[in-house]
């Protein structure tokens, strides 16, 4: 599942295999930019802001940015002069290579082009990037604080308050600070949690940016590496109470993410009075 940290990792994926060379093909294969031709454009470089990647090019007609996004099943592979492609070429959406490496986005969920100087209109609303080199903690703390009724897992999952956390996550984080999924996020504040909140998201993400396995128990083996996220049934690895969940709405949040599971402990996590 998409969050930052893979994010992060593709980001650092295309970004290694195109170096700062020039590219001989720039195949967007979908259909609002299919005839769009970048060839021979200078791989300026490619950032991850939060789930979303920029991939910026300099061509003789100026310079451009790549904005693409994972959604629930995109992925970035880079390719070697004999690897094979490991997902059916129907789901590659864009083919970037230089000689004989190759960096294939499939599947993603977005392919735009927008010149690199309009960047702020499809990452500007972002929060602070928890895996980027400007995280602001204050100005995370200052939007959460703004929307004190809302739900600290809701909260989380917007990224107009900060940018990076997952429904993964966002249950893991709930999980190690004690809270319930609905605990307005005035009454986390009240209790001084709000911060640890925030260093704990910032935390998981950064522990788990080169990681090819996610972890947030401190131990990687398969089965092991979740406190609560995925556990609904089995017993609490705290206190061995049985994990409940639910599906939840954001009414906030974009039609296709309105609703999504969560997970918790009633005893590690108690509802809110």
């Amino acid at each position: 599942m998409p969050e930052g940290d893979t994010v992060f990792q593709a980001a650092q994926r295309v970004d290694r295999a195109l170096g700062r060379h020039r590219l001989d093909v720039v195949d967007l294969r979908v259909p609002q930019l299919a005839t769009v031709d970048l060839a021979g454009s200078l791989h300026v470089g490619t950032v991850a802001r939060g789930k979303h990647l920029l991939t910026r090019l300099e061509h003789e007609s100026g310079a451009w940015t790549l904005h693409t996004h994972l959604k629930m099943e995109g992925v970035w592979h880079a390719y070697g002069p004999r690897d094979r492609w490991r997902r059916p070429a129907h789901e590659a959406r864009v083919v970037l290579r230089r000689g004989q490496v190759q960096a294939v986005g499939f599947a993603l969920g977005v392919v735009e082009l927008l010149a690199t100087a309009d960047e702020d209109s499809v990452v500007g609303h972002l929060g602070p990037d928890l895996l980027g080199p400007d995280w602001d903690a204050s100005e995370a703390l200052l939007r959460l604080r703004a929307e004190p009724d809302r739900g600290i897992w809701e909260a989380l999952l917007d990224q107009r308050l900060l940018a990076g956390v997952g429904n993964v996550f966002a249950n893991e984080i709930c999980f190690v600070a004690g809270l319930h999924p609905a605990t307005a996020v005035a009454d986390v504040d009240d209790q001084g949690r709000l911060e640890r909140v925030v260093d704990l998201a910032h935390r998981m993400l950064v522990l788990n940016r080169e990681r090819v396995n996610r972890v947030t128990t401190g131990v990687a083996r398969p089965g092991r590496d979740l406190w609560i996220y995925g556990r609904a049934g089995k017993p609490c690895r705290r206190c061995g109470t049985t994990v409940v969940k639910a599906a939840r709405s954001d009414s906030r949040a974009p039609a296709h993410q309105g609703e999504r599971t969560t997970s918790w402990c009633p005893r590690c996590q108690p509802e809110p009075a």
